[in-house]
């Protein structure tokens, strides 16, 4: 059922082939601000919010180890995108009132081959995944879904992206694709902080200490933009020359000023 083709991507829909991708079922549906609640409506494990790691799938009594960048991740809404380590898919996934079941729909994936996957994983994977309603149950900061015949895959909660050396995408408005896009870095041994804002590229200090972030006088570039970006790009440059507390949740950051203005960027990796 399930086909892989060298030197070769296309995207299917779920009705073409249903193998792969209930992959995305391993996410059920609830916001995982607190790393260390449980509850997701009346004690099932906190799902949506969280980068999973695929650590495994185990088909009749066969387990197979996955990729080390399989992962997946479910928003809030529901909507769906990850990895198997070879293959990108999306997809909707949706949990029951309890928390303790989840199911897929809406799905898509690419299909290549790739080298480095082992030998059976994706098929395995799909097969798991293919069987409807799955239960769910946590193990800490893992979790573990079965199929009614007592298949399981194994999750396990990613760790939060470095402050250092990430390419944070800055979640700007007036960004239309590409134009607009914002994103900053920051440098742990030259203490400083670059990258684009809507318009123009930038570049300051940057010292960090007990959660907050002390940032010097921005230097830029002078380019002008339209009217929109030059609006997000002044309220980027707010945060500049004062200090920030900042916050990471896997791969969100949360950047917070001093008068209580808020600016969220996104782990590009």
């Amino acid at each position: 059922m399930y086909r892989q083709t060298k030197q070769r991507t296309r995207t299917l829909t779920v009705a073409a082939v249903a193998v792969l991708l209930p992959l995305a079922a391993a996410c059920g549906s609830e916001h995982a601000d607190d790393a260390g609640s449980d509850a997701v409506g009346a004690g099932g494990p906190r799902i949506t919010g969280v980068r999973w790691s695929i650590d495994s799938v185990t088909v009749d009594g066969t387990t197979h180890r996955a990729p080390a960048a399989a992962h997946v991740r479910i928003d809030e809404g529901g909507e769906t995108a990850g990895s198997t380590g070879c293959n990108s898919f999306s997809a909707r996934a949706d949990v029951d009132g309890s928390g303790g079941r989840v199911r897929l729909s809406d799905a898509m994936f690419t299909e290549k081959a790739c080298a480095k996957t082992p030998a059976g994983f994706e098929k395995s994977l799909g097969r798991a995944l293919t069987t409807g309603s799955l239960t769910t149950r946590n193990e800490g900061e893992r979790l573990v879904l079965t199929t009614a015949d007592g298949d399981t895959v194994r999750l396990s909660r990613a760790e939060d992206a470095s402050l250092y050396g990430t390419r944070w995408t800055v979640d700007a408005p007036g960004r239309k694709g590409d134009k607009g896009s914002a994103h900053l870095t920051f440098d742990r041994d030259a203490k400083t902080v670059s990258g684009r804002l809507p318009c123009n590229r930038v570049e300051a200090g940057a010292t960090v200490s007990d959660g907050r972030i002390t940032l010097g006088a921005p230097s830029t570039t002078r380019m002008m933009c339209e009217g929109s970006l030059m609006d997000a790009e002044k309220r980027l440059l707010g945060l500049f020359d004062g200090a920030v507390t900042y916050r990471i949740d896997q791969e969100t950051l949360t950047l917070t000023s001093e008068d209580g203005a808020t600016v969220r960027a996104v782990a590009d990796r």
